[in-house]
Formats: C-alpha cells, sequence, structure tokens
C-alpha cells in the first residue's frame, strides 16, 4: 500500500490535483493518515470545507479497508517479532525487561544533565550491532531539536566498543527541528528514508522544546496539546509499521503545589503520560551514577536502577 499512497491519495472521491497536493503538502502522504485524523483537524491542515474533510475522511477509511479487530492470539503473534536494543547496562536493560523495545516509544525524562542524550547516543551505536550483542542491525535517525547531537561522543562510544566510528556515524541520520512545525515535518522524512535503508531507531530529543517554547501560557495550552498528540500518534504509528523502537526525550518542570516527595514533573502532561509506552525517570547519584526509575509500563513493575556514564559510555 505505501509504494502507490501517493496514487491512492489522487484517487479519493472528492480529491482533485489541488486538493491532493493540499493534502501532501499538510504532511498526509498516506491513506492511514487521512483515515485517522479528524474532521476538524483537517479541515484546519488542508483549508477544506467541514462537509468535505469529512466526506474524504469516509472514502479514506473504506479505502484502508483494515480489519479494526485482532484476535488475542494474532497480537501475542505479532509480538513475537518485537526486538530490543540495549543501553550498554545490564542493569538498565533488566529494568526495561531486556532492553529498549520496538513497537513502543520509550520516555526518558529528567533535569539537565541526568543522562537522557547520552543514553540517545548510546542506543545510536548499540543498534547497529547484531542481535546476539543487543543491537537490531539497523540504521537510526535522529531529530535534534536542541542542538544536542555530538559525533565526537559517537566516536568515543564506537571505538570503546572496537568499531569503525566512520561507519557507525555514516548509519545515523540526524536532521536539526527549527520548530514544532519543522519537527512533524521531519518525521514525514524520516517515514520517506525508512523505505531507503532499514532504519529501526528513532530519537526525538527532546520532544517537548519546541512546543513549550512555542504555546506559552494556558490560552494556547489546548493546541498545544493537540498538536502534540497527533505528533506522538505519528511517532507510535512509525514504531508499529518498521518494528522499530522510538526514544523521546523529556524535560521537566517543578510542580509547585507538590509539597511532599520530588516536585518535577515531565512536560506534555497526559498526552505524553498516556502515549509514551514506557516512562523512565532519570536523576542524578554521585559522580558518574544515575538512577533510571521505571514509572510507567504495560507489563512490568515499577523498579529502579543505577547506571554509570563514563567516557566509553553507558556502563552498570
Amino acid at each position: 500500500m505505501e509504494k502507490d499512497s501517493a496514487n491512492e491519495i489522487d484517487n479519493l472521491p472528492g480529491v482533485g490535483p489541488a486538493t491532493a497536493e493540499k493534502l501532501r503538502e499538510s504532511g498526509l502522504t498516506e491513506l492511514m493518515d487521512i483515515a485517522v485524523i479528524s474532521p476538524q483537524e483537517l479541515t484546519d491542515l488542508a483549508d477544506l470545507g467541514l462537509t468535505t474533510a469529512s466526506k474524504i475522511i469516509q472514502e479514506a477509511r473504506k479505502m484502508v479497508n483494515k480489519d479494526d479487530f485482532k484476535t488475542g492470539k494474532e497480537l501475542f503473534e505479532k509480538r513475537q517479532d518485537i526486538g530490543k536494543i540495549s543501553c550498554g547496562s545490564n542493569t538498565l536493560n533488566e529494568l526495561l525487561g531486556g532492553g529498549f523495545e520496538s513497537q513502543s516509544i520509550i520516555e526518558l525524562f529528567g533535569e539537565f544533565g541526568s543522562g537522557k542524550t547520552q543514553i540517545a547516543h548510546q542506543l545510536c551505536v548499540m543498534v547497529q550491532l547484531p542481535k546476539e550483542q543487543g543491537g537490531l542491525e539497523s540504521h537510526a535517525f535522529y531529530i535534534d531539536t536542541e542542538n544536542t547531537f555530538r559525533p565526537e561522543r559517537i566516536i568515543q562510544m564506537s571505538e570503546a566498543r572496537d568499531l569503525d566510528p566512520d561507519e557507525v556515524l555514516s548509519k545515523i541520520h540526524v536532521a536539526r527541528a527549527y520548530n514544532s512545525s519543522h519537527q512533524m515535518l521531519l518525521l514525514d522524512k524520516v517515514k520517506e528514508l525508512s523505505k531507503e535503508v532499514s532504519g529501526r531507531l528513532l530519537i526525538v530529543d527532546s520532544l517537548t522544546a519546541h512546543f513549550r517554547a512555542e504555546y506559552i501560557g494556558r490560552g494556547a495550552l489546548a493546541d498545544r496539546q493537540q498538536k502534540l498528540n497527533r505528533h506522538m500518534h505519528e511517532l507510535l504509528r512509525w514504531s508499529d509499521l518498521n518494528n522499530g523502537v522510538v526514544c523521546v526525550t523529556n524535560q521537566v518542570a517543578a510542580k509547585p503545589d507538590a509539597f511532599f516527595g520530588d516536585p518535577t514533573r515531565p512536560i506534555g502532561g497526559h498526552i505524553v503520560g498516556h502515549t509514551a509506552t514506557f516512562r523512565v525517570y532519570l536523576r542524578k547519584s554521585k559522580g558518574p551514577k544515575r538512577i533510571a526509575r521505571l514509572i510507567d509500563s504495560p507489563h512490568l513493575p515499577e523498579g529502579e536502577a543505577v547506571f554509570t556514564i563514563t567516557k566509553e559510555g553507558i556502563n552498570d
């Protein structure tokens, strides 16, 4: 379906060449993109009337013709294909049930210096390893929103594992996102690149920085959350279609009314919380030590792991 998706959009009843172009410019490049969007969102994105948008969505849903329900057995069989990426630390891998799992979003949140970006860099190296060494033998995509990607760090981590740094760097595809719309557009680019190279890791570092900076105040909160919600579900869909690992980093903010316990909370509220499959809270300890706490998972218990960040990368 994906190869002919452009033609299929053109063939949608009620969609002429001009409308088809508008849809593609809005990042709606496949039938499924249109089938799962709301009429109001389609109206806003492609500058269409509400009635027209509703009809286009209905037709897209008919053409997708996908079974909404699968048996538990079918889902169990699909989960047998899940791959896991080692992050270099056995204790952190164990906390996550064996590593960073494909067909899911893993959110790493914590204060500056807690190790979020370091883990993201380490995953870019580890994903290239053979499966028996904790990799998926594939390329990595890195959407960089805060100019945090450092090739020098990849070189250090590669050399620590006797890998050729040039070869490792050539399999990491990095793009700098300059605002939230550009960030969402880059995800469309990742979808295109995924057809050319076998990429099974997608890093977004950080997920919420642009959304937080652009949508300020309570009046903009609904718009921000709606846009963030769409972005998160697109990430989840990429992980599902490519059997890939999505790892997003997130900032924290102090919760002023928290009188007990840790006052920091991840940005993005319930939208990010409900869409991320695994949520891991990172915090600093003494020296190179960091503490990871698994806050949320569909099937794993809450727990903590201690790991270190050294020149060689993430270790126990």
